[in-house]
Formats: C-alpha cells, sequence, structure tokens
C-alpha cells in the first residue's frame, strides 16, 4: 500500500483542515504521512492569536485540531520557520507534496500621510498584542486619550473596537495576554469610532457579531439609524441574504433602547481617512464624507482594512496571496487558507477549501519518493513535537483555573520552550 509524505506549513485552521483532508482521503490503497511545520511554538493559528478572546466559543475548534493531531501518521514540529531552519527547496526534495498555510498576517496599509505617526497602528499588530503572540509583545499601544479610531468595515474592526470599549473587568475570565490586561485596566479611552469608508449595505460585518453588542453591559453602542435606513434602500429590493441579515442586525441596534454608560462604541459610514495628523503622535484623523470634510480629534488610529501574506522565498505572490490556480502553485507545490484566496471567510471555511484542494492534490501524485525524514533536516534545533506542545498546553490551563481563566497565554518563547520541557 503506497505512503505518500505530506508536509503542511502552518498550524493554524487552515492547515489543520488540510490534514484532515488528507487523513479523509485515505483508503486502503492510499494512506499519507502528515509533518506540519509551524513557525511558532505554538499551533493553532489564529485560534490562539487572532480570536477575540471575549468570544470562547469559537475557540472550541481547537478540540477538532486536537483530534486531527491524535490520528495516526500526523506529526507536529513547531519552533520550526520554513527559509531559515528548513528551506522550501528541501522539503520538495523529500516531501511528496508540499501545502502551504501560512496565512496572510500583514496588515494592509491606508495609503495616507501620517500613518507613520507613533500610535497608528495596523490591527495586524493590535489584535496578537492582546492575544499573547510571542513576536508582538513588544508592540508599542497609548491608551492616554479619550477617543480611539478604528478604521475598517469587518469582524477585525468590530473586535478591536470592543476591545477598546469594554470594561476592561470583562475580560478577567477570558484568555487575553496579561500585558494587555494590564494596559487596558489603565486605558482612558471612553469612546471608539468604527469608521467604514462606504456605506453600511457593503460592511463585511457577520450578524452573529453584530447581534452580540446589544448585550455588552458597561458599553453604548450607536449606530444612526439614517444610515441603516439609506443603505436598506441601496441594497434594492432583493439583496442578497448576508447583507438583509447584517442590515438587520444593524438596524436593531439603532432601534435599540438608549444606554448612559461610561464608554461608547459608535458606526460611522461613508467616512473616508484622507489623512491622519500630529506633532510625532496621532492627534486627529481627517475624513472625506458626503457632507463635506470632517475632523475627529482621536489619540490612537488602527487600521483594520486587510490582510496579506507575507512572502515566501521561491513563491510568487499577486494582490497579497501566493499566486495559485484552484490551490496548485507549481510542482508538488499547493496553498489553502488566506494565503490562497486571501483573508476572507470564516474559520470553518477553511474546510471546504482544503478538502477541495486535497482532492486536486491526489489527483496528481505519482509514485512515492520514500526519501529521508525531516529530522535529519532540522538536526540539533530544538523541536516542540505534540507531546510537547500537550505539555505546554496542560501548563496554561493549570494556570488559569485557579483565575476563572481558560488558560494563562505565555507570550515569552524561551518560557514556552521550557514548558514544553525543552
Amino acid at each position: 500500500m503506497p505512503t505518500y509524505k505530506v508536509a503542511i506549513v502552518g498550524a493554524g485552521p487552515a492547515g489543520y483542515f488540510t490534514a484532515q483532508a488528507f487523513q479523509k482521503a485515505q483508503s486502503e490503497d492510499l494512506l499519507f504521512s502528515i509533518d506540519m511545520i509551524e513557525r511558532l511554538p505554538t499551533p493553532w493559528g489564529l485560534v490562539r492569536s487572532g480570536v477575540a478572546p471575549d468570544h470562547p466559543k469559537i475557540k472550541t475548534v481547537s478540540k477538532v485540531f486536537e483530534k486531527i493531531a491524535k490520528e495516526d501518521r500526523f506529526r507536529l514540529f513547531a519552533n520550526v520557520e520554513l527559509g531559515k531552519d528548513i528551506s522550501l527547496k528541501d522539503l520538495r526534495e523529500q516531501y511528496d507534496a508540499v501545502v502551504l498555510a501560512t496565512g496572510a498576517a500583514r496588515g494592509r496599509k491606508l495609503g495616507i500621510a501620517g500613518e507613520e505617526l507613533r500610535n497608528s497602528l495596523s490591527a495586524a499588530d493590535f489584535v496578537p498584542w492582546y492575544n499573547a503572540h510571542p513576536d508582538y509583545t513588544g508592540v508599542e499601544v497609548s491608551l492616554d486619550a479619550e477617543t480611539a479610531i478604528v478604521i475598517g468595515a469587518g469582524n477585525v474592526a468590530m473586535d478591536v473596537a470592543r476591545m477598546l470599549a469594554l470594561d476592561p473587568s470583562e475580560l478577567d475570565p477570558t484568555d487575553t495576554a496579561e500585558h494587555a490586561i494590564a494596559a487596558l485596566k489603565n486605558s482612558n479611552i471612553r469612546k471608539v469610532y468604527i469608521c467604514a469608508r462606504r456605506g453600511a449595505e457593503h460592511a463585511a460585518f457577520t450578524s452573529p457579531e453584530l447581534r452580540e453588542l446589544p448585550k455588552l453591559e458597561h458599553t453604548n453602542v450607536i449606530i444612526s439609524k439614517s444610515d441603516i435606513d439609506a443603505a436598506i434602500v441601496a441594497a434594492g429590493d432583493s439583496p442578497e441574504k448576508d447583507v438583509k441579515s447584517n442590515l438587520d442586525a444593524m438596524l436593531a441596534i439603532a432601534e435599540h433602547e438608549k444606554t448612559n454608560h461610561a464608554r461608547t462604541m459608535e458606526f460611522l459610514f461613508h467616512h473616508v481617512p484622507t489623512e491622519i495628523k500630529g506633532s510625532g503622535h496621532v492627534q486627529e484623523v481627517v475624513f472625506k464624507t458626503p457632507a463635506g470634510e470632517k475632523i475627529i480629534k482621536a489619540g490612537l488610529v488602527i487600521s483594520a482594512i486587510g490582510y496579506e501574506a507575507a512572502p515566501l522565498t521561491g513563491i510568487t505572490y499577486e494582490k497579497g496571496k501566493v499566486l495559485n490556480t484552484d490551490g496548485r502553485v507549481k510542482e508538488n507545490i499547493y496553498v489553502v487558507g488566506w494565503a490562497k484566496r486571501g483573508p476572507s471567510g470564516v474559520i470553518g471555511t477553511n474546510k471546504s477549501d482544503a478538502a477541495a484542494v486535497i482532492e486536486l492534490l491526489v489527483s496528481d501524485l505519482k509514485a512515492p519518493k520514500n526519501s529521508g525524514d525531516i529530522n535529519d533536516l532540522i538536526g540539533a534545533h530544538k523541536v516542540i513535537t505534540q507531546t510537547h506542545w500537550e505539555a505546554i498546553n496542560t501548563a496554561e490551563v493549570s494556570s488559569g483555573e485557579p483565575l476563572g481563566k481558560p488558560r494563562v497565554k505565555v507570550a515569552d518563547k524561551i518560557e514556552l520552550l521550557r514548558l514544553g520541557g525543552l
């Protein structure tokens, strides 16, 4: 019975659903030996470092990942960086197929004057900062001002705004990074604007996320009813299902009984940022609106207008994603997830995406190579295996239990290795 060796680069949702697709594609005549390679000492990708801490239900997908990892012929090689600890050339030579599941971790730029000012950040930096990503613990975030502006019209923008506008005590039972909780508890921010460049009918929020907003106990949520009424007209008589669901959810917020909390989130539509102004740091943002120029004073700007894939040597990129045809990149190299299609869809989208790519991959397979083992390439490098990761996971969960948290995330790489027994 032929056994094909496949390497998956990236241990986020796209990577795990790819592993699952390989496992499901197996038969009496076809087996796969799966090696998952991850740059960080911890797997799970955005489920660990991207999902908002106050949405723990979304993170329960990690149980699926744990089940996938326990299947035969699956190995985790975390703390191994492609291009540094191992090359793409080596992987191509040793494996029958290499699947890139490297995601899109770079924030897109606004492309306006003043974007480089201090306290003008990308959500691609801010989100991993509050999620204890080891590479982002040193991000400088000043929360001294009373007003913050988030630019974007998707769930990431909404997550960022909510994290800034929540009463920090609401984060105590979450796995928010300890350094972020400390900073947010000392925050002066009381007003957060979510500024969308187009009308509400074009917003990329999802309705379940929107419906949660009126339930916030310490935060006013404001949407202008006239904005939604105009968006309903613009959407026409037969809007797409998602658009209608979104507009219904936003209309419910607009019509919701007004509260009088100290903290406020307000949605502004048709606000196109043209310049960020300030003396060394952010002080105000200039917008173009249907009513003319508008200036909002603020001390923090976070742009959440999308992500781009970080380039890999030997791979061609176009419009922020890997150049591919239905997931095929070049001979025995494939791509899945955000690196393939761009930053779109929810976590579950990666499942069908991976299944389709693996179906193509299986049709391309030739005779197995049966050449070497990745351990020969890595040498004495400290590798986090599944066993090491389970030790880290247990330690974090155990630390969180007496505090009523799902876990206390460790952000320091050296400490993560120590917890893993390395």
